[in-house]
Protein backbone atom coordinates (compact mmCIF):
# COMPACT_ATOMS: atom_id res chain seq x y z
CA UNK A 1 0.00 0.00 0.00
CA UNK A 2 1.31 3.00 -0.85
CA UNK A 3 2.89 5.92 2.46
CA UNK A 4 -0.23 8.40 0.99
CA UNK A 5 -3.01 5.60 1.68
CA UNK A 6 -2.18 4.25 5.26
CA UNK A 7 -1.50 8.09 5.94
CA UNK A 8 -4.88 8.87 4.74
CA UNK A 9 -6.50 5.96 6.64
CA UNK A 10 -4.67 6.43 9.42
CA UNK A 11 -6.49 10.49 9.54
CA UNK A 12 -9.65 9.63 8.61
CA UNK A 13 -10.18 6.79 11.75
CA UNK A 14 -8.96 9.59 13.96
CA UNK A 15 -11.48 10.75 16.23
CA UNK A 16 -12.30 14.60 16.08
CA UNK A 17 -11.01 17.24 13.48
CA UNK A 18 -9.52 16.07 10.82
CA UNK A 19 -9.01 17.45 6.89
CA UNK A 20 -7.43 16.31 3.83
CA UNK A 21 -5.69 19.64 2.58
CA UNK A 22 -4.29 17.73 -0.49
CA UNK A 23 -2.98 14.74 -2.50
CA UNK A 24 -0.44 14.26 0.33
CA UNK A 25 -1.24 16.84 3.10
CA UNK A 26 -3.39 16.59 5.79
CA UNK A 27 -4.37 18.64 8.99
CA UNK A 28 -5.87 17.72 12.27
CA UNK A 29 -6.97 19.28 15.68
CA UNK A 30 -6.52 17.85 18.82
CA UNK A 31 -8.80 18.95 21.51
CA UNK A 32 -7.27 20.74 24.13
CA UNK A 33 -7.95 17.51 26.69
CA UNK A 34 -5.78 15.45 24.52
CA UNK A 35 -2.58 18.12 24.27
CA UNK A 36 -1.93 20.18 27.53
CA UNK A 37 -4.84 22.14 27.75
CA UNK A 38 -5.14 24.02 24.63
CA UNK A 39 -6.17 22.97 20.93
CA UNK A 40 -3.30 21.72 19.34
CA UNK A 41 -3.07 22.06 15.45
CA UNK A 42 -0.64 19.66 13.40
CA UNK A 43 -0.30 18.79 9.89
CA UNK A 44 1.08 15.98 8.08
CA UNK A 45 2.82 16.13 4.45
CA UNK A 46 4.39 13.66 2.11
CA UNK A 47 7.22 15.42 0.06
CA UNK A 48 10.53 14.61 -0.89
CA UNK A 49 10.25 11.14 0.02
CA UNK A 50 9.52 12.44 3.88
CA UNK A 51 6.41 12.22 5.84
CA UNK A 52 6.41 15.46 7.92
CA UNK A 53 4.63 16.53 10.86
CA UNK A 54 4.80 19.78 12.52
CA UNK A 55 2.58 21.16 15.46
CA UNK A 56 2.25 25.25 16.43
CA UNK A 57 3.71 24.40 19.88
CA UNK A 58 3.05 27.75 21.94
CA UNK A 59 3.58 31.89 20.69
CA UNK A 60 6.59 34.15 21.85
CA UNK A 61 5.86 34.82 25.25
CA UNK A 62 7.77 36.44 28.36
CA UNK A 63 9.55 34.27 30.17
CA UNK A 64 9.53 31.37 28.38
CA UNK A 65 13.26 31.31 27.04
CA UNK A 66 13.37 29.50 22.70
CA UNK A 67 17.17 29.10 23.10
CA UNK A 68 16.85 26.71 26.30
CA UNK A 69 14.15 24.37 24.50
CA UNK A 70 16.67 23.86 21.38
CA UNK A 71 18.89 22.46 23.55
CA UNK A 72 16.26 19.49 24.81
CA UNK A 73 16.49 18.37 20.81
CA UNK A 74 19.68 16.16 22.16
CA UNK A 75 17.52 14.30 23.93
CA UNK A 76 14.30 13.87 21.69
CA UNK A 77 13.58 10.73 19.08
CA UNK A 78 12.10 11.29 15.70
CA UNK A 79 11.47 14.84 16.60
CA UNK A 80 13.02 18.18 16.90
CA UNK A 81 11.53 22.03 18.74
CA UNK A 82 12.24 24.94 16.38
CA UNK A 83 12.19 28.12 17.27
CA UNK A 84 10.86 31.07 14.83
CA UNK A 85 12.95 34.54 14.80
CA UNK A 86 9.60 36.26 16.92
CA UNK A 87 9.88 33.19 19.49
CA UNK A 88 7.09 31.17 18.83
CA UNK A 89 8.10 27.33 18.94
CA UNK A 90 7.17 24.74 16.71
CA UNK A 91 7.62 20.64 17.01
CA UNK A 92 8.64 18.78 13.97
CA UNK A 93 8.96 15.47 13.37
CA UNK A 94 10.15 13.47 10.10
CA UNK A 95 10.02 9.61 8.69
CA UNK A 96 11.03 8.11 5.84
CA UNK A 97 8.56 7.01 3.10
CA UNK A 98 9.81 3.93 3.33
CA UNK A 99 9.36 3.29 6.78
CA UNK A 100 5.80 4.46 6.86
CA UNK A 101 2.85 2.36 8.33
CA UNK A 102 -0.14 2.24 11.00
CA UNK A 103 2.19 2.21 13.64
CA UNK A 104 5.14 4.25 12.87
CA UNK A 105 2.81 7.50 11.68
CA UNK A 106 1.01 6.16 15.14
CA UNK A 107 4.37 7.22 16.90
CA UNK A 108 5.35 9.85 14.63
CA UNK A 109 2.35 12.18 15.45
CA UNK A 110 2.66 10.59 19.64
CA UNK A 111 6.05 11.84 19.77
CA UNK A 112 4.95 15.57 18.34
CA UNK A 113 2.04 15.67 20.54
CA UNK A 114 4.37 15.11 22.97
CA UNK A 115 6.77 17.85 22.54
CA UNK A 116 3.81 20.11 22.31
CA UNK A 117 2.62 18.88 25.51
CA UNK A 118 5.73 19.20 27.09
CA UNK A 119 6.78 22.92 26.05
CA UNK A 120 3.29 23.93 27.12
CA UNK A 121 4.20 22.79 30.06
CA UNK A 122 7.54 24.14 30.75
CA UNK A 123 5.95 27.71 29.68
CA UNK A 124 3.21 27.20 32.39
CA UNK A 125 5.90 26.22 35.06
CA UNK A 126 7.97 29.42 33.51
CA UNK A 127 4.84 31.71 34.23
CA UNK A 128 3.92 30.23 37.69
CA UNK A 129 7.89 30.83 38.73
CA UNK A 130 7.79 34.63 37.23
CA UNK A 131 4.91 35.51 38.86
CA UNK A 132 5.60 33.91 42.31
Amino acid sequence: MAAVDIVQAYVAALPGETRRLGHAEWGLTLPPASAGGHALDMSLRIEQELLRAQAFALPAQEGVEPWLLLHWNRQTRIVRLACTRSGDIWVHGDLPVAAVDEKTVDRLLGLVVEGAIAVRSYAASASSASSA
